[in-house]
């Protein structure tokens, strides 16, 4: 049972596959917390083609994906803000492979990415019902801090000194 994690083209079918297992994951839990259904089939392709991950290329971030027994098991998206900031983005472990160790390996393997990008700091924001995410931040020496953006879905911000 082994993972690895690899740099990767935000635009490869495999991250273009994960990106949309992730989308699917988080809409579905929005909608069924706040209006009581599913993300509609329309709204899920619509979100899907007008999102641009093209900053999560070097030199100013970076898209890692994980394998689990080599097979493509989730993503983990570092930008740089400014010099010293990196943003972790798209923190995502597909279903199967999930209690197995590897969304602290992609975060751990993230840090390092953002340190090698220059960054003394790494930054994020969650939403208050991904309550496992809020507890592998936590888990990893996140602490949460006041809002330094105005995203419409964030609720909760950390922060960690790299």
């Amino acid at each position: 049972m082994t993972w690895t994690v690899t740099p990767e083209p935000h635009d490869s079918p495999a991250a273009a596959a994960l990106w949309r297992a992730y989308y699917t994951e988080v809409s579905d839990r929005y909608y069924l917390l706040h209006e009581n259904r599913r993300t509609a089939p329309e709204e899920l392709e619509r979100e899907i083609a007008k999102a641009d991950w093209s900053d999560l290329t070097p030199p100013k971030g970076q898209l890692l994906l994980a394998r689990y027994e080599g097979e493509p098991a989730g993503t983990a998206g570092v930008r740089l803000l400014t010099p010293e900031t990196a943003e972790l983005k798209r923190v995502f472990i597909q279903e199967p492979q999930r209690g197995k160790g590897g969304a602290a390996l992609l975060v751990a393997a993230a840090e390092d990415t953002a340190r090698a990008l220059g960054a003394t700091r790494m930054i994020l924001d969650t939403r208050h019902d991904l309550t496992e995410a809020r507890a592998l931040y936590e888990r990893l020496d996140y602490e949460e801090t006041e809002p330094h953006n105005d995203d419409k879905y964030a609720e909760h911000w950390f922060t960690k000194n790299l």
